[in-house]
């Protein structure tokens, strides 16, 4: 018994896989889904760009499942291997096993791996791709129980094939998109590969609130890619995270030195990738080029409106996406709802060296100019759909492509020549600065097209009461009357006659801001009737808007109502979501003035379902506060106390607090007041600080009552958590399968201190092990202070 005990031991020690001499950091995901994988499928692939992780990742599950191979785990490297007909030696090779007689390798190693469970790992197959497709559906099919786990730019394409495309690490949120949460995110897999390949270089290396910023730009701007960040991390032992960030731009020298054990193309980036252009057809080289004009991604259309001719027939731009999503130079992601396109990304490393050989090829300026034509003409049909049926298709359209749009103004600004294409594009996209996070982008953008020329009179006189919108928005009154008064001037000019209704209706906006109630009911009345006249349904939604907001704060509550309901009207006519919802809200306020609060809180969150589906953070405020005001005046205060706490992240992100709505101030401070009268002020500030601490989606669902508010049961009484906010912190780590190690580094503690916590929680709970705390976790999701802790 005890000689056959130490025969199984030896047979599952049967490997040559490498030992790791680097710590593994993340992919708990992927490991699980390869398991899963293997457990099924006889042949595994995993894909990916190069430098992602693939064969790293291999070797770890590898190294997990040795048991279930009893006879045996074995990695073959084929990067290094040129000649096709050497393919079935190497594999003799790499597993060790040796016959003299004048077989052929294949039917040797069919012959050895026949009746064997083992795992055997192709690593680097995409250069030999149809001969590894060849050999490995020969051996599957000659031995059942044997299991291929291969890596490759692209899948082998044989028979039983599973494959799972590696995606780079997780990165870092990003500071410019704006974040409805006080919360400090954890730190991502990409920093604490960072993190920890930097001190193995720099042992007095940490991770601070001074460097942290530039650690995860570096990890954003390298696309989270693993080679990309190690290589950089051993920058550090000359530079700065702060001068590395800075040198980026010029990746393809700073990125070099790596292991000198490694493959020559995985020591620099540029070799990694030169691998990876070597491996494409000519026609697909040339797509590679000219998607670099793209900024974070494109679609099918996009692809051939741009990359087509010149080399590249229309019609096989298709195939030619296909062929680089196989080959893993394009990414594709899945269209974010069904009446959306499918997307397609280069990542940014991919995407520079893309450029720099279509700047090489003296195309750049040519592709650029195509790139601007496309999203040009983009921005012309978004505006004119901007009311009716297919307006919410077209305001997630732009978001999508919101970092082209900026790319082909950009270029536009770039020329003199070409400053009126970017006044008319600018103004084009005005719906797309109101309704995303880009209202201060927007409004530079305007004012430097405004500024670098003057265009045709009514390109200027539309792209004048367009910015002084946004400038209104902003509170920025003054230069929002000096540019409506040049746009009368333009208005009064022939043929510019409609631009005087807009001009009418944006001075009311001011008048009411300036709390000139009868100027500005005046005002929108003849916008409404210039508008009307026109047959510009969209100018007379606006007026009819503003109307309903102006009557309703004078008092005259039939015409608030009159004119809100006659705006529902216009708008359900032409199949209009977006200024529906802000119609809603305005009725709703001239309905809560008459009394009826349970009209005008159903219209308030019908409204509000409608600005949560366009991520449209303004009108979000807006309904938030009349809701807040409602639930005042119906004395339930600890939920307006909360929705004001909520307003102050909203107006915060913003810029402005009611932003083109000034003159509804009065209603907020009248409900803030209030609301601290009756709770009292250290209640009020305590609910008011729950609020502010809500997530997006958290806040929403609570104002619309989809959900019981945090810090609040919803049924029977919540048992209060044994441990303390750090321990809650480092349990729900532990869930997310971090290591004590891993741990250390996300919370910036030593190692020794997370050990001792995770010691505490166990005694506490009187635990034996991770898994356990891992469930309790996922059970017990209210903290000691009663809040739901961060990711749960």
């Amino acid at each position: 018994m005890g000689e056959v005990a130490s025969t199984t031991s030896k047979r599952w020690q049967a490997t040559n896989l490498p030992p790791e001499v680097t710590s593994f950091v993340g992919r708990r995901h992927e490991m699980a889904e390869v398991k899963r994988l293997l457990s099924g499928a006889p042949v595994v692939t995993l894909t990916g760009p190069g430098g992602v992780g693939k064969t790293r990742l291999a070797l770890r599950v590898a190294a997990d499942v040795q048991r279930a191979f009893p006879d045996g785990v074995w990695l073959a490297e084929l990067a290094g291997l040129e000649n096709p007909e050497l393919l079935a030696a190497s594999l003799n090779e790499a597993m060790e096993i040796r016959d003299v007689s004048h077989r052929s390798p294949l039917d040797v190693l069919i012959d050895h791996l026949r009746e064997k469970r083992a795992l055997l790992i192709l690593d680097n197959c995409e250069h030999l791709l149809r001969p590894c497709a060849v050999l490995v559906g020969a051996l599957v099919r000659s031995a059942p129980f044997l299991r291929v786990l291969a890596t490759s730019r692209q899948a082998l394409g044989i028979s039983g094939e599973q494959t799972l495309v590696v995606p780079t690490l997780p990165l870092p949120p990003d500071p410019d998109l704006p974040r409805l949460s006080t919360e400090v995110p954890a730190l991502s897999e990409a920093v604490r590969l960072f993190t920890e390949r930097a001190t193995a270089v720099l042992p007095d290396f940490t991770l601070t609130e001074a460097n942290r910023s530039a650690v995860e730009q570096i990890c954003r701007r390298l696309d989270g890619i693993p080679l990309a960040i190690e290589l950089a991390a051993v920058r550090l032992r000359a530079l700065s995270p702060e001068e590395l960030l800075s040198r980026l731009d010029h990746r393809f020298r700073l990125l070099t030195g790596g292991s000198p054990a490694a493959l020559p193309r995985q020591q620099t980036l540029r070799a990694l990738i030169d691998w990876s252009y070597a491996l494409c057809g000519e026609e697909e080289r040339l797509l590679w080029q000219r998607a670099s004009v793209f900024a974070d991604g494109l679609d099918l259309e996009a692809a051939e409106a741009v990359c087509s001719g010149n080399g590249i027939e229309r019609e096989d731009v298709v195939d030619l996406v296909i062929g680089l999503v196989g080959k893993s130079i394009l990414i594709r992601e899945d269209p974010p709802s069904a009446s959306t396109a499918t997307r397609y990304r280069l990542l940014e490393t991919i995407r520079q060296y893309g450029r720099e050989r279509l700047a090489a090829s003296g195309q750049e300026d040519a592709l650029q100019r195509l790139h601007r034509d496309h999203y040009r003409r983009l921005a012309a049909e978004a505006y004119a759909q901007r009311f009716g049926p297919l307006q919410v298709f077209w305001f997630g359209r732009l978001k999508l492509d919101h970092a082209n749009l900026r790319t082909a103004l950009e270029y536009c600004l770039a020329d003199p020549e070409e400053t009126p294409a970017a006044l008319e594009m600018a103004a084009d996209l005005l719906y797309h600065w109101i309704t995303s996070h880009y209202l201060r982008e927007g409004r530079r953008w305007m004012d430097l097209s405004l500024l670098g020329g003057t265009g045709p009179d009514e390109s200027r006189g539309r792209a004048l009461w367009s910015d002084s919108w946004l400038a209104i928005i902003q509170a920025d009154v003054v230069a929002a009357t000096r540019m409506l008064e040049e746009a009368r001037e333009i208005g009064e000019r022939p043929g510019c006659e409609r631009i005087l209704a807009y001009v009418a209706l944006y001075s009311g906006m001011i008048a009411m801001f300036r709390g000139d109630v009868d100027r500005a009911i005046g005002l929108y009345e003849d916008a409404a009737a210039r508008h009307r006249a026109d047959d510009d349904p969209t100018g007379q939604a606006l007026a009819l808007i503003r109307l309903c907001l102006a009557h309703s704060f004078r008092g005259d509550w039939s015409s608030a109502v009159a004119a809100g309901e006659e705006c529902i009207a216009l708008c359900d006519a032409h199949q209009e979501g977006w200024h529906r919802a802000y119609a809603m809200m305005a009725l709703g306020l001239g309905v809560w003035c008459q009394g009826d609060a349970r009209r005008a809180t159903e219209l308030g969150k019908e409204s509000l379902r409608v600005n949560r589906s366009l991520d449209d953070l303004l009108g979000i405020g807006v309904n938030l506060e009349v809701l807040a005001w409602i639930a005042a005046a119906e004395d339930d205060h600890r939920r307006a106390a909360r929705l004001l706490g909520i307003l102050e992240q909203v107006w915060q992100v913003i810029g402005a607090p009611l932003s083109g709505f000034g003159h509804l101030r009065r209603y907020h401070d009248e409900c803030e007041e209030r609301t601290r009268e009756a709770l009292g002020r250290q209640s009020f500030d305590t609910v008011l600080r729950q609020g502010s601490k809500m997530r997006c989606d958290e806040a929403i669902a609570f104002a619309l009552e989809e959900s019981a508010p945090l810090g609040e049961p919803s049924g029977e009484a919540e048992e209060p958590s044994p441990l303390t906010r750090r321990e809650t912190e480092i349990a729900r780590l532990v869930a997310q399968g971090l290591s004590n190690k891993e741990i250390a580094a996300s919370l910036t503690i030593s190692q020794r201190t997370a050990e001792g916590h995770i010691e505490h929680i166990m005694t506490k709970l009187g635990f034996h092990s991770r898994a356990q705390i891992a469930v309790w976790t996922g059970e017990h999701i209210l903290n000691v202070d009663g809040e739901r802790p961060p990711g749960t």
